[in-house]
């Protein structure tokens, strides 16, 4: 099997672009339609939650708290799997350390991608804060999606 072409390459960037972009979605909170909400609008809405995640922000309760450790978490159970499925490849073909090796390495990088580009729900008080902040403006928060 020979290396992959250029356009091969150029396409595999596009595809782990696309994964990125998606995955960057953030969660955001659902506000029932109620009487305020139709009075300033969906535009209105949308710069009160902006303002309210700053003031959440501003006062320390961040949307990505524990992601680092999150992710060194998956990249460590990817890699115990990985090694583990490896060592029962290698071993069948009288290579365990080699097959270990390999899936260790292999597991420890899907772990990492998995983890990075998942969307990852905010911190409880981050969403407490803007839950808070949007109720005292008047909207109903029914949950974040």
């Amino acid at each position: 099997m020979g290396r992959p072409s250029k356009r091969t390459k150029r396409r595999a960037l596009v595809l782990l672009l696309s994964v990125a972009l998606a995955g960057c979605s953030a969660p955001r909170p659902i506000l029932y339609p109620n009487a305020h909400f139709h009075a300033v609008g969906k535009d209105g809405a949308e710069k009160d939650i902006e303002d309210c995640k700053a003031m959440a922000e501003s006062a320390g309760a961040t949307p990505s708290k524990g992601k680092a450790a999150e992710a060194g978490k998956d990249t460590a159970v990817g890699a115990g799997i990985g090694a583990a499925g490896g060592a029962v490849g290698g071993a069948v073909v009288g290579a365990a350390g080699k097959g270990a090796a390999i899936g260790a390495v292999s597991g420890g990088s899907i772990g990492l991608l998995r983890s990075l580009f998942k969307s990852s729900e905010p911190s409880s008080a981050f969403k407490s804060f803007v839950n808070h902040c949007l109720k005292e403006r008047g909207y109903e928060p029914v949950g974040w999606e």
